[in-house]
């Protein structure tokens, strides 16, 4: 594969991250300075600035994961890890639009369970093709593993 086309693979593969990241930030917008903000919430809360940057993180350790598997096969060959990689991304798009969209935090905690499994999928089969990329997942797991605590917790104090 030459430079050009790696290059352009790793741009796409970013693209596609963050337009899920944007996509969710819609949802997010629905009701982040309205509803969210009347919420009881713990106090070990993160900001909303420290959560964009952890996001942001992810996302772009995400896109460089996907990439990589990419680059050992293409989609024909690496099928099956990027098609678990991109439900995961649906789910995790899903999760905002439950939560800040129709502003159920019972049904987005329902649904952060099924997004954790379909993370730890993606990770398991990124790490069959290359360890580095199941590895650049591992902190997407923990970060949704501390979200579905404070999901949890946002439901049961509302």
């Amino acid at each position: 594969m030459n430079k050009t086309k790696e290059i352009a693979g790793l741009v796409v593969s970013l693209l596609v991250a963050f337009g899920v990241a944007s996509l969710g930030r819609l949802f997010t917008d629905l009701s982040v300075s309205t509803w969210y903000p009347t919420l009881i919430k713990p106090s070990w809360t993160p900001s909303g600035a420290t959560i964009g940057t952890v996001w942001t993180i992810l996302y772009t350790s995400m896109g460089i994961a996907a990439w990589i598997v990419w680059r050992r096969g293409g989609f024909g060959v690496r099928r099956y890890p990027l098609g678990i990689y991109a439900i995961q991304l649906l789910l995790n798009a899903g999760w905002s639009a439950l939560f800040f969209g129709l502003r159920s935090p019972g049904l987005a905690l329902f649904e952060i369970g099924i997004l954790w499994i379909a993370i730890l999928a993606t990770s398991a089969a990124f790490w069959r093709v290359s360890k580095l990329a199941g590895t650049l997942m591992v902190p997407y797991l923990i970060w949704v593993c501390f979200a579905g605590v404070l999901n949890a917790m946002i439901w049961r104090l509302n």
